[in-house]
């Protein structure tokens, strides 16, 4: 199943790949939930899905909460006279003025569906910035959005607003881990780490490579998805790492797209 968001690198194409190597287990923990392909293409009895995104948890725990009258409400923003550049930015201004949580998560999705590229961004304020998209029929993921709820009815699922370091020291022995961070850059100027206001540098991921290696020690499998770098292959070093290329898309239009080196990382299992 699709995930309900456009996100930056979501693994909705690579999944069968990450499942090869997801051990089995009674609980999977997501760190860097983001989009949400892992949880909505496994099968465990619990989860515990985080992420420093406090509004993508927010559109995740209202979705879940609310059900059926939150996808009615997402839909009415979905209506054609939305679809133009004035009503767009209305809506972004609404957004990041909200204290309202249902208001501000029924937006994000319209944001997140009529944006530029899908993108999630905010600028030094937290202000959501992302541009006005100009898509011709912006998609109402309704069956996602009800698949989620079937994945949510079905399993125990915790969503939570923390940094990686906090939810990684959740897990205990037995459960499984699966982090997708924000990549390593492959070029000095391929470095996109705005999905939250705080970033996510060298230093960060040099402490997930260590908190993976210590959940390994104490019989934590941990499994980190991240481009193939010289950076990354030392830093993984003590992990089982399967090598492959990924499709990507290097523009707006969907149809430049690149073949780039990406890795699965195996910690234990």
């Amino acid at each position: 199943m699709k995930p309900i968001l456009k996100w930056a690198g979501n693994k909705y194409k690579i999944v069968d790949r990450i499942k090869e190597v997801l051990p089995e287990s009674r609980r999977l923990i997501e760190p860097f939930v983001g989009s949400g392909a892992v949880f909505l293409n496994t099968n465990y009895s619990e989860y515990i899905l985080a992420d420093i995104n406090a509004d993508l948890i927010s559109f995740y725990k209202t979705l879940q909460k609310e059900g059926e009258s939150f996808i009615d409400r997402c839909r009415e923003l979905f209506k054609p006279e939305n679809n133009r550049e004035e009503a767009y930015y209305a809506l972004r201004e609404r957004f990041n003025l909200s204290e309202d949580a249902a208001e501000k998560s029924a937006i994000f999705l319209y944001l997140n569906r009529h944006g530029y590229n899908g993108l999630c961004r905010y600028n030094r304020k937290g202000q959501f910035n992302v541009p006005f998209g100009q898509y011709r029929n912006p998609y109402f993921p309704e069956k996602e959005m009800e698949h989620f709820l079937e994945k949510c009815q079905n399993s125990k699922v915790e969503f939570l607003v923390q940094d990686f370091r906090q939810t990684m020291m959740m897990a205990r022995e037995g459960d499984a881990v699966y982090c997708d961070p924000p990549y390593v850059p492959l070029s000095p100027t391929a470095n996109f780490t705005d999905y939250s206001p705080e970033g996510f540098g060298i230093r960060e991921q040099e402490e997930l490579a260590r908190l993976a290696k210590y959940l390994k020690q104490n019989k934590i499998t941990v499994i980190i998805s991240n481009h193939d770098t010289e950076f990354t292959s030392r830093e993984y070093g003590e992990a089982r790492i399967i090598r492959f290329p990924v499709r990507r898309y290097i523009s707006c239009d969907g149809e430049n797209r690149n073949l780039v080196p990406e890795l699965l990382a195996v910690f234990g299992g």
